[in-house]
């Protein structure tokens, strides 16, 4: 029954979905709070698909009377829902990547929070474990292919840039496809919906029907970035470092567009990690790339990268500026590179066992004041670490700007305060205010009010 905007509905699973326990049902009951709750809120944020809103608040406000019931039947399980954003229907009957994604949450709440947060747990797991949790959570996903050579390309970059920004990354994706290559991206709008559109395009052109689109979010932020409706397998992570490490695991080379505060803690993520020891020659190409009218950024970008974590990490990335040929070239001659190496190593193509994670990139970061205030912003230390606490800072800007938890804990004890060494703070703080006017924080014409101070003086 249509009534407006709104949408009431019971939606059957498209394809396989495992059967739930009476347990799990239980939990997911409208009396079970926190879990149904998050239940709820994620698959808002797929309903609401397409919305032109970073604000998770607002958009709960506006679909405050939207509920969700799983109903258990003899032959599976369906959804109840009522009060659902008419946007995910055509004519009363849900859009079919909709549905796909609605039941996607289903699958990796329950079992995320069967599987880890009661059963085992993940907060005294061994490094090696948690790599082991993400491979599960994907595989559980069925994200994994039996593939002759490697040709996943992860794309990261902002939600919030301009029109001709979001053209370029479609050209970029549009030229990955025509070589055959699939895109992995946070799933969102902006840089992450643009190379996905294009590969979408190429993808018809050389008459592959089974182009992969992967989708990786987390609970924290999908509110904010809702799936685009061309991902084709979306995966929701438990939390940001398990994200981070997913993409790196799965992906076999990064193409990095403009962005804010998350491209930065994207960043440093993936050039902390290559500058361990341990990963030393292990071939991950890395690629910076924009048209021509972002180049100041990336210089920015390059300028503090080089300042703070030096000459080796700025030789782990390429730059390339509006030269989209260029940028899927080097990422095809980088898959050969990665299956050679891969192969005379023995480690799968799927799945990047070799590469070393750091327990300090794969512990939890909570984006509190207390633990934003202590982190040890401080040259004199290895550089991986230094980066380690650089993308926590950035962690916690994301969810101070955008992240339910982060934005209520502004609201009630004010920004965060960034401390460190006096210079490196400056030059955090002056890449922070660039982020800001080129209004990368937010949506554009969305005012800004910073959720941090970095602290120079």
């Amino acid at each position: 029954m249509i009534n407006e905007d709104r949408v009431d509905a019971l939606v059957s699973p498209k394809g396989a979905l495992e059967m739930l326990s009476q347990e799990e049902i239980a939990r997911m009951s409208e009396d079970s709070g926190d879990l149904h709750e998050l239940f709820r809120r994620c698959a808002l944020a797929i309903l609401n698909c397409g919305s032109d809103s970073d604000d998770p608040a607002e958009v709960m406000s506006v679909f405050k009377d939207f509920e969700i019931r799983i109903i258990q039947q003899e032959r599976g399980v369906k959804l109840e829902l009522t009060n659902a954003p008419g946007s995910a229907f055509v004519d009363g009957k849900m859009i079919s990547s909709v549905r796909e994604m609605l039941f996607s949450v289903l699958r990796d709440i329950i079992f995320t929070y069967h599987e880890y947060n009661v059963a085992r747990g993940l907060n005294d797991a061994s490094s090696d474990k948690i790599t082991n949790v993400v491979f599960e959570l994907l595989r559980n996903a069925n994200v994994f292919r039996r593939i002759q050579d490697p040709d996943m390309v992860v794309c990261w970059g902002g939600h919030s840039i301009a029109r001709h920004e979001y053209d370029y990354t479609k050209y970029v994706g549009h030229e990955l496809g025509l070589r055959e290559l699939n895109i992995c991206t946070g799933c969102g709008p902006g840089a992450m919906k643009g190379p996905m559109k294009g590969a979408a395009i190429a993808h018809a052109k050389q008459r592959i029907q089974n182009g992969v689109y992967l989708g990786l979010t987390e609970p924290g932020i999908i509110a904010a970035e809702s799936p685009n409706p061309i991902v084709n397998q979306l995966v929701i992570m438990p939390d940001i470092e398990k994200r981070l490490e997913a993409f790196v695991r799965t992906g076999h080379g990064i193409v990095v567009f403009p962005g804010g505060a998350g491209t930065a803690e994207e960043i440093l993520y993936i050039l902390g990690i290559l500058l361990h020891p341990k990963n030393e020659g292990i071939p991950f190409p890395l690629v910076l790339t924009g048209p021509k009218e972002s180049a100041a950024y990336f210089e920015q970008i390059n300028e503090f990268i080089g300042a703070v974590l030096g000459e080796k990490a700025q030789s782990l990335y390429q730059i390339v500026i509006d030269d989209g040929v260029k940028v899927a070239r080097i990422m095809k001659a980088g898959m050969e590179e990665v299956r050679l190496y891969r192969k005379a190593h023995q480690d799968a193509f799927y799945y990047n066992w070799k590469l070393h994670i750091p327990d300090e990139f794969q512990r939890t970061f909570e984006p509190d004041h207390e633990n934003v205030a202590s982190l040890n912003l401080f040259f004199g230390q290895e550089t991986h670490l230094l980066a380690a606490d650089l993308r926590r800072a950035f962690s916690a800007i994301v969810a101070g700007n955008v992240k339910p938890q982060g934005v209520a804990s502004i609201k009630e004890h004010g920004p965060f305060e960034i401390h460190g060494d006096k210079s490196l703070m400056k030059k955090l703080d002056a890449l922070l205010e660039a982020f800001v006017k080129q209004q990368r924080m937010k949506l554009p014409g969305t005012a800004y009010v910073p959720c941090y101070k970095v602290i120079t003086d």
